[in-house]
Order: structure tokens, then sequence, then C-alpha cells
């Protein structure tokens, strides 16, 4: 039977992001290995920010975005960022809410560059490659 293509829209959804991504992706095992190196961060995180104004972009979202753009080849900034606006895979990894908006390309550059300058983004690469050697993930 012919599906109807005139089907109305639902106006509300619960959707769990969890559970749209497969339980077998490899962004699950890299999740699971990099979100323990992001928790030991978490000092050097609060010493880069300021306790008052408004909140940034969370520093472990951001690592994660910049995770995503090593690992699938993306060239920029811009190209990193407007798929977080609809593509699941990505929001999940990330850490992004269903419901929230993605950050625009010029606010994660500024706020990219505080862990660069910081030497937090370099510390989070090497931790990531040594975690990943050491569970026999990485070919010679």
């Amino acid at each position: 039977m012919r599906g109807d293509e005139r089907a109305q829209g639902m106006m509300f959804a619960t959707v769990v992001l969890e559970d749209r991504v497969p339980a077998d992706h490899p962004l699950r095992a890299i999740r699971r290995l990099v979100d323990p190196i992001l928790r030991d961060l978490s000092p050097q995180f609060e010493a880069l920010y300021s306790q008052t104004g408004r909140p940034s972009i969370p520093p472990e979202q951001l690592l994660r975005a910049l995770l995503l753009q090593l690992l699938y080849s993306i060239r920029s900034e811009r190209q990193l960022v407007e798929p977080l606006e609809y593509h699941l895979l990505y929001r999940w990894f990330v850490g992004l809410d269903l419901e929230a908006v993605a950050w625009h390309a010029t606010t994660f550059t500024k706020n990219r560059q505080r862990l660069l300058d910081g030497d937090i983004a370099a510390q989070f690469l090497a931790r990531t490659v040594a975690t990943a050697e050491q569970a026999r993930l990485l070919s010679r």
C-alpha cells in the first residue's frame, strides 16, 4: 500500500537523542574514551573562565566538536557549526540538547582560541591519542 505524503508534521515529539545513535557506532566508543579525560581537565577549565558574566560554550562541548572536526576532516569552523543544527549524531557526540541552538561560527572560534591559548586543546588531544593507543584503537 502506498504511503500518504500529505501527513501533517507533529507539533510536539518526545525524542531521546541517545536512542537515535546506533549502539555500535564508532563515535560511542570515542565518547566513552574522551569523557573521562574531559572530567579530569575540569579544574583547568575552571581556571580559564571568569566566575562572572555570560556563560560561554562549555569547553567539553568545544573540545568534542574539535574532535569531530578532526575525525571527519571538516575544513572550517563554519562547516563544523552548520551541521550541528541538524545532524543528530554530531549533536549527540558534542553534547548539545536536541532543542539547543547551535553556536555561531564566530562565537565558536573565539571560545576555541581560549582553549588553544591555555594549552588545554593540546593536552586534550595528547591524552586522547595516548588513551586510544593504550586501548589498542590505533593502527600504525
